[in-house]
């Protein structure tokens, strides 16, 4: 049998719930149940009929925990995940076969290797803004690997929290999938167990702590983070269309995306236009009084409701601006006149506020865009394919999404992940499947004789021979 990575513990581990929940992963991982085929199909089927069934569960969760319109919860929390794992269910065989690449001459006669195998026992943890989704989707690509997991789904969003504690262990295999709630200090409890990846979303002050705690075990990382992610606007956009799809954008979820555009970059000759032109959005989405609307979520407590009322303070308010402590309720938000030190931008909004912000070219705007760290998404409204192409050869971003926003994110085919402080790593498609799978390196031999060519002793002949191998 083989041995648990922790054999003796202390008496202070004995005592940590989230020690016994690492370990006893870890005790069903090494019996190898989680590794075959049949194992992950049946747990994808099981996580599906749990999002089917229990649709209406969650769709009232979320809406107690930010108030979320059915649609919005419907399309981002339980659709995208049901095609994600359909995606994984049906790919699942082909993804885990061993993958054959070239042997070089030198390595010949043989056979080269690559295996996918399963990480073992993966942490997932889960923020508050899509609180179902970003424990889910993961959770897909750690099954489809092979994986135990832990998840920790975030204690801002506790009904969500709540559900998943109670429906997954009544759905998934109780012994290699477990929901741990709790807030600051079972996450740090957590941490201090040693994990064989560790996947965090959320804000990049907690993905530091995430890093160095997984530092001391040596445990890989990914790391989902955010930013403030830029949308420009060319001249020659099509007004309307980038208008609607920008206030599409930024107030889904009450503008509580990590992907959401942040600020805006426009051309100064279509400016005003473009700002009225989303003020009309607003109105056409929102009513004249986005307060009574249905489909504008919430904030998610008190205290962010208040640091985005702070954001408001001296600002020049195009529309919108009202604020209700009591319903945690922010106005959809259109602000002009922002300079780069106002306090709106220096950090992540993360809520119904959009600054727009003029701006003369579009070199002007790449300027802009390269002064703040590398963001999540980035997204160009302009018809003109040289400008297209100049703005993704001049500037980095995790994403981008031409002529829209974030639908990037809703590819399966395309990698999400952020880069440099808006994250490390990828998932969605089979990139779920990759970052919580190892790439096992296996060359195949026979058991004929080498040549003896590269045993000594050497000589100059041999050099010579050896040479021509390249």
């Amino acid at each position: 049998m083989p041995q648990l990575r922790v054999v003796s513990p202390s008496s202070e581990q004995q005592d940590d719930p989230a020690f016994a929940v690492a370990r006893a992963l870890s005790a069903h991982f090494e019996t190898g149940s989680t590794k075959s085929l049949s194992w992950r199909l049946s747990q994808l089927d099981a996580l599906e009929h749990f999002l089917m069934e229990r649709e209406q569960d969650i769709l009232e969760a979320l809406h107690a925990d930010l108030r979320k319109p059915a649609m919005e919860a419907f399309s981002s929390e339980i659709a995208f995940p049901i095609l994600e794992l359909r995606l994984a269910r049906k790919k699942l065989a082909a993804w885990m076969k061993p993958e054959r690449v070239r042997t070089p001459l030198l390595a010949m006669p043989g056979r080269s290797y690559i295996y996918r195998e399963p990480l073992g026992v993966t942490l997932i943890i889960g923020a508050w803004n899509y609180p179902f989704q970003l424990i889910v989707l993961p959770l897909v690509g750690a099954i489809a690997a092979g994986n135990c997991a832990a998840l920790k789904p975030s204690e801002l969003a506790p009904h969500v929290s709540a559900l998943l504690a109670k429906w997954i262990p009544k759905y998934l295999d109780p012994k290699a999938i477990r929901v741990v709630e709790g807030g600051p200090s079972e996450t740090r409890s957590l941490l201090r167990q040693n994990w064989d990846h560790i996947f965090y979303t959320g804000n990049g002050r907690v993905g530091r702590i995430v890093m160095e705690a997984a530092a001391k075990h040596l445990t890989p990382v990914t790391l989902e983070l955010g930013g403030k992610s830029p949308c420009i606007v060319d001249e020659s956009a099509d007004l309307d269309t980038a208008a609607k799809r920008i206030v599409y954008g930024k107030f889904f979820n009450a503008g509580q995306t990590c992907v959401a555009p942040d600020y805006v970059l426009v051309h100064d000759r279509v400016h005003d236009a473009l700002v009225n032109r989303m003020v009309s959005t607003i109105r056409e989405f929102y009513g004249e009084d986005p307060k009574q609307s249905a489909d504008l979520s919430r904030i998610v407590n008190e205290r962010h409701h208040a640091r985005l009322t702070r954001l408001l303070d001296g600002a020049d308010i195009v529309t919108g601006g009202e604020t209700d402590p009591s319903e945690r309720y922010v106005a959809p938000t259109i602000l002009k006149n922002v300079n780069e030190d106002d306090a709106v931008m220096q950090e992540e909004i993360f809520g119904p506020i959009l600054p727009v912000i003029s701006v003369s070219t579009v070199e002007s705007a790449i300027g802009f865009v390269n002064r703040q760290a590398k963001p999540l998404a980035l997204y160009l409204f302009s018809r003109q394919r040289t400008v297209q192409d100049r703005v993704l050869a001049g500037t980095s971003a995790g994403g981008t999404a031409i002529n829209h926003v974030w639908l990037h994110v809703g590819v399966p085919q395309l990698p999400f992940g952020g880069v440099g402080e808006s994250g490390m790593g990828a998932y969605h498609g089979r990139h779920s499947f990759e970052t919580f799978s190892h790439r096992r390196s296996v060359l195949k031999k026979p058991t004929l004789a080498d040549p003896p060519l590269i045993f000594p002793p050497y000589t100059a002949r041999k050099m010579r021979w050896f040479k021509k191998l390249f």
